[in-house]
């Protein structure tokens, strides 16, 4: 009887197997277990985590890692992911500007245009003319509302406002006419009088109309075509927000944004350079890489680019192209991998199968599959995909391009700063916090509770982690986040599995079982089934061994085609 071990290096995770294999090949699988990778798959930094793995696995099936005969390691290419999120589209803003916009508490509601003036400056203020006060940190809400009644009374038509500080409801209730006010304008002191300004706060519930349309934009600041089409980039930040402000400046410069010039060949001979020096391979003599990519997936994304001429750094989202590349060096670095895990546990460490091939392996213990058969595997790094006919030959292909690309679209898409608040947004649904009591899900329907929630919810967009809730901190609305992660996914998951059967050549087989960790996800296997569904094709999430759900089917294929070969 020999102990055996498949190890499963993924990008994001690694997972093993221990079996036991008789005289005669009988594989009988005793336990398995898996943990995030520990280093860029493929390198030897990967030997913590597998060492931590194995001797988990190993208790678990109640041996010691030195009584296994035989640890087997599937091939691992490196993959480069995200290596470029790069601008395809510059932004120049020339006769326009904007400043602070969409903070919790504006007051009032409507569209206002007017000149701005300095609150200081009212008691010079013509009759007749619709002004935009401005009021400065340095005015409380008593005295600033003392002055607007001051001016009402002289019959100064002040038609809105915009404030520093956090204080739009105080400064409202205190008004004898009912004006929009925006406040949280943090680039207020950059403001000067005698600008034509717009302001717009939305009634609740709503979102800005006029202002996130660039004709609504040009309708109020009377802009020509060609300044309207400056605007643009403006309108699109706006959209989705409670409040916003524009001001129109004349005589700007164009600073705009400097278009990338680099393309995708050159973004990708540089991500070369930067995997050859992480996995140790390193250049030839004229520089050359010798780390070669197998494949390349790019999207088109878009990403935040500061539009030129606003006064608080506000952000747009434009155009952009993010790439994955799989690279592989001549001498497989998984082959040192091998090696270290011999010196480390003292038993004979081998590299073994293709990774696709070994997960259609895995695959077909999932019942209810069945010959000719698809396998899609779903991972943080790549999507690999096999096909076994029926006398048992396997074609495969490794694609770039999966869970990790999702996670730097979204990020980017949305603008995050934390890469952990758009992973959360890949794993888990949407819903909004209406009440202490109910939320209402992305899908529309309403869930209520008994207890009450956490008041640090209330109004917030939330994730829905099994039996807790997320708080997205960041002010995006319920629609834009569900969006971005749905058209990431199908971007990523749903190109490339059409892309991965295309490669096969045999677009007519029937069953298609996806396995991997992104399987896992609660809507992916859904997007990829209904892009089939078409071609009347069964695909579904896979049950390796009957158990394990679409995970551990690389190391269990490994473990198989070890017994068959005995």
């Amino acid at each position: 009887m020999k102990f055996i071990a498949a190890v499963d290096i993924g990008n994001s995770t690694t997972e093993v197997c221990v079996a036991a294999v008789d005289e005669s090949g009988k594989l009988r699988f005793l336990a398995e277990s898996s943990a995030f990778t520990t280093g860029v798959k493929g390198t030897i930094d990967n030997v913590v985590g597998i060492l931590g793995v194995l001797e988990e696995a190993c208790a678990k099936a109640e041996l010691k890692v030195a009584d296994l005969s035989l640890i087997r390691l599937n091939e691992a290419n490196p993959v480069v992911d995200g290596t470029a999120v790069e601008t395809l589209t510059q932004t120049i803003v020339t006769e326009s500007s904007m400043i602070g916009h969409n903070p919790k508490t504006p007051a009032g509601f409507g569209v206002a245009v007017g000149e701005t003036i300095l609150i200081e400056d009212l008691e010079r203020a013509q009759v007749g003319a619709p002004y935009i006060v401005v009021i400065s940190e340095e005015f409380g809400y008593e005295l600033a509302a003392e002055r607007l009644n001051s001016a009402f009374e002289r019959r100064i038509e002040v038609v809105g406002a915009i404030l520093r500080l956090d204080e739009a409801v105080l400064v409202h209730n205190r008004l004898k006419r009912k004006i929009p006010i925006v406040d949280e304008v943090r680039g207020i002191e950059k403001v000067k009088s005698g600008v034509l300004a717009a302001i717009e706060v939305a009634v609740a519930g709503n979102s800005v109309r006029m202002l996130s349309n660039p004709y609504g934009i040009a309708t109020l600041l009377k802009l020509t075509a060609e300044e309207t089409s400056a605007v643009v980039q403006i309108a699109k930040s706006l959209i989705g927000l409670k409040s916003a402000v524009v001001l129109k400046t004349v005589g700007r410069d164009a600073l705009g944004t400097p278009q990338n010039s680099e393309s995708v060949d050159e973004i990708l001979s540089r991500a070369a350079q930067t995997v050859a020096e992480q996995i140790g391979v390193g250049c030839d003599d004229p520089g050359t890489p010798q780390a070669q990519i197998l494949d390349t997936f790019t999207a088109e994304t878009f990403a935040p680019v500061a539009i030129a001429g606003a006064l608080s750094g506000e952000m747009s989202l434009e155009r952009a192209v993010a790439i994955a590349a799989i690279v592989s060096a001549g001498e497989l670095p998984i082959s040192r991998i091998a090696e270290r895990l011999a010196e480390k546990t003292g038993v004979f460490a081998a590299v073994a199968g293709v990774e696709p091939v070994m997960a259609a392996l895995g695959s077909i213990t999932t019942p209810g599959a069945d010959l000719p058969l698809i396998v899609l595997d779903l991972g943080g790094g790549t999507t690999d995909a096999a096909m076994i006919d029926v006398s048992g030959e396997v074609r495969s292909v490794c694609l770039a391009g999966a869970g990790e690309m999702v996670t730097m679209m979204i990020q980017t898409r949305l603008g995050l700063s934390n890469r952990l608040t758009a992973e959360n947004i890949k794993k888990f649904p949407a819903a909004k916090v209406e009440s202490m009591f109910h939320i209402r899900l992305e899908s529309g329907d309403v869930r209520f509770y008994e207890n009450g929630l956490d008041p640090r919810f209330f109004g917030a967009v939330v994730l829905l982690a099994g039996d807790g809730m997320i708080k997205v901190e960041e002010e995006i609305p319920l629609e834009k986040i569900v969006a971005a992660r749905v058209e990431a996914k199908r971007d990523v998951f749903v190109r490339n599995a059409v892309r991965a059967v295309e490669k096969l050549g045999n677009t007519d087989v029937r069953n298609v079982v996806l396995v991997g960790g992104s399987s896992e996800d609660f809507e992916i296997p859904e997007l990829i089934s209904a892009a089939f569904a078409e071609q009347s094709k069964v695909c579904g999430r896979g049950n390796i061994r009957g158990k394990l759900g679409p995970r551990n089917a690389v190391a269990t294929g490994l473990a198989m085609e070890y017994a068959g070969g005995m």
